[in-house]
């Protein structure tokens, strides 16, 4: 079970990193293509700074390969080691499994990058509750 307060569950649910109060996201829908990279500007709850400066998560692009080769993996090992296709249906189900789970790689990404830099502030959720 996910337990606010840890990374996992800030990145899997997309919340904000220092209060998991609220979503990053204006749309939590990461299929709303138009809408995938719209952020809010602050935690209207802790008032954190989503984008702590011009182009910050270029870097997410470094956590976003690592996430592919992950999804990439996990799509081989179902594909040709458990369910025994060939090789090239094998290369066209993690093609498949790329491009239909870019969306979700993007924003979990994204999610992993913001978490390196802004730590889980239980404090400050107890000074908000008060």
């Amino acid at each position: 079970m996910l337990k606010k307060g840890t990374k996992l569950y800030s990145i899997l649910t997309g919340s904000c990193p220092k209060c998991h109060e609220e979503s990053m996201y204006v749309n939590t829908n990461p299929y709303a293509i138009s809408q995938i990279f719209k952020m809010h500007e602050r935690c209207s709850h802790c008032a954190t700074k989503y984008k702590i400066e011009p182009s910050f998560f270029y870097g997410s692009m470094y956590v976003s390969y690592a996430v592919g080769i992950a999804f990439a993996a996990a799509a081989f090992v179902i594909a040709f080691l458990v369910v025994g296709t060939s090789l090239m249906n094998t290369f066209i189900a993690i093609v498949g499994t790329l491009i239909v789970f870019m969306p979700i790689i993007i924003r979990l990404s994204r999610n992993i990058w913001i978490n390196f830099f802004i730590k889980y502030d239980s404090a400050n959720v107890k000074s908000q509750l008060e």
